[in-house]
């Protein structure tokens, strides 16, 4: 049996799913046989999406960062499917600027959908996987995340919080069989710098579909050893 076999049947819930790396991930598990619960704040492209990938995937209207969104969402996958198998965090925004000249709102923004919304996700998901003894969830950090950037003062402050919850989350759910991997990948080739201006060189980057099959390896991880936490770089390192 190849490694990827063991996803045949298996529940795994993708926030930011409808574009960049939450979708080209969704569309890789749907090729390798799993279950899918998508979730993206966009009704309309969510289920557009959801039937390119067939019947075996549920998809969900949710806002991460609003505590009652996130509760119904993972109540009807659970309620769907019965078991969620692993969780991939890749919902996100990032609002480039100097500290200061940045907004409040924009800073606020940052902080409640990259790190609260990864708090409410796990959470709410985590119960359920501690309940059953098993788990996986995948949070997407970034470099920005261990590493100070002009121009990413509000974003770094958010993924440096994502990766603190994420090593304490490991300190608390290692005992009751729950994986937490961080992961923190260099610049990714996604709609994520549609808005910057210049737009940078995408050709460069992590192509998307590059980094969904290294999150899929993460899903298939050898019993007897964790990832705890893994960089993954564009070719050229820091762009």
């Amino acid at each position: 049996m190849n490694n990827f076999e063991q996803l045949q049947g298996k529940t795994i819930v993708i926030t930011g799913a409808t574009k960049g790396i939450g979708r080209e991930t969704a569309k890789l598990l749907s090729q390798l046989g799993a279950n899918l619960v998508l979730g993206a704040r966009s009704e309309s492209d969510l289920h557009s999406f959801a039937s390119e990938l067939g019947t075996k995937t549920m998809a969900l209207e949710v806002d991460v960062s609003e505590e009652e969104s996130v509760r119904r969402f993972a109540q009807e996958a659970i309620a769907r499917f019965g078991k969620i198998d692993a969780l991939i965090n890749s919902a996100g925004t990032g609002i480039f600027d100097s500290l200061l000249e940045l907004s409040l709102r924009d800073f606020d923004r940052m902080i409640a959908v990259n790190l609260r919304g990864t708090f409410l996700c796990c959470k709410y998901f985590g119960r359920q996987m501690a309940q059953n003894g098993q788990g996986k969830m995948l949070n997407m950090v970034s470099i920005a995340g261990t590493t100070a950037l002009p121009g990413c003062g509000g974003y770094s402050a958010s993924k440096f919080g994502v990766l603190g919850l994420t090593r304490v989350l490991q300190a608390e759910l290692r005992d009751r069989g729950v994986q937490v991997t961080a992961v923190l990948p260099g610049a990714v080739a996604t709609p994520f710098w549609d808005k910057l201006d210049p737009k940078p060189d995408l050709s460069q980057m992590i192509p998307a579909a590059s980094l969904a099959k290294h999150l899929v390896y993460l899903l298939c991880q050898p019993e007897g050893a964790v990832v705890d936490e893994i960089t993954i770089m564009p070719p050229l390192g820091i762009l």
